[in-house]
């Protein structure tokens, strides 16, 4: 198989990233339901809604903003600012989307955490689009840097690249493996296993961030470094308590 991988059917070119990631946004969902059905929700149904509302309103304005701040120095024209808009990130989405329930809980006044419920059906969402991004190859911004190592991939320039995209895929399918385990055997507070999980997913995209082509902007960090670091700062009591009972 060639990637960039561009199937043709019934005589049109099909983009594969856009259907894969149509696809993790509605079996992400569908996994979100049946796994609701079979646990008790402690938030009531209406609040639900709202808390999803906001999730996904937020998620599409950080998505949209963290994805312009990656490219600060682009030259305003109007080709270049539509390209812009389209721009999005999965980082900024969690995050933005993080922000938009904490806004809508505020304005419902609900006090129970939200999150633990989100936590697989996003890791698998993420997985499905990550397969989108790999199969783009160079076609999408989220490829590796060039690599004499034995990883290395052409990605669709001739040039052997670091898979970036398929790294974070052996990442989530652990992380899914780990959390699952976390939350069997361990007596976790409502709402942890989502920070569990928004730590590590940041901090892993921290250090891979090092490994792609970027534009390190300020203290030698790119935009999706310093957006983990405000993720990370954000649960700061969460990581000195953690720390406090593990001593």
């Amino acid at each position: 198989m060639q990637i960039p991988f561009e199937p043709i059917v019934f005589g049109y070119q099909i983009n594969i990233h856009l259907i894969l990631e149509y696809a993790a946004f509605f079996i992400g969902f569908r996994y979100y339901v049946f796994l609701k059905r079979r646990q008790t929700d402690v938030i009531s149904n209406n609040n639900r809604l709202s808390i999803i509302l906001g999730a996904a309103l937020g998620a599409l304005i950080g998505s949209r903003l963290i994805g312009i701040l990656e490219n600060p120095l682009v030259e305003f024209s109007q080709q270049n600012l539509l390209q812009l808009l389209n721009t999005k990130t999965i980082m900024g989405g969690l995050f933005g989307g993080l922000l938009g329930v904490e806004l809508a809980k505020h304005i419902i006044g609900e006090k129970q955490s939200s999150g633990d419920l989100f936590v697989f059906p996003i890791i698998f969402g993420i997985f499905i689009g990550r397969i989108g991004c790999f199969l783009s190859g160079v076609n999408e911004f989220t490829y590796g840097n060039e690599t004499s190592s034995i990883f290395g991939m052409d990605l669709g320039d001739g040039l052997l690249r670091h898979p970036t995209s398929l790294y974070e895929l052996v990442f989530l399918i652990l992380l899914f493996i780990i959390l699952k385990r976390t939350k069997s055997h361990n007596n976790l507070k409502n709402g942890d296993l989502f920070k569990i999980f928004m730590l590590s997913y940041f901090g892993f995209r921290f250090f891979m961030e090092f490994l792609k082509p970027n534009v390190f902007y300020l203290l030698g960090l790119s935009t999706i470094q310093l957006l983990c670091v405000i993720c990370w700062l954000y649960y700061y009591k969460f990581i000195l308590r953690n720390i406090k009972n593990a001593s």
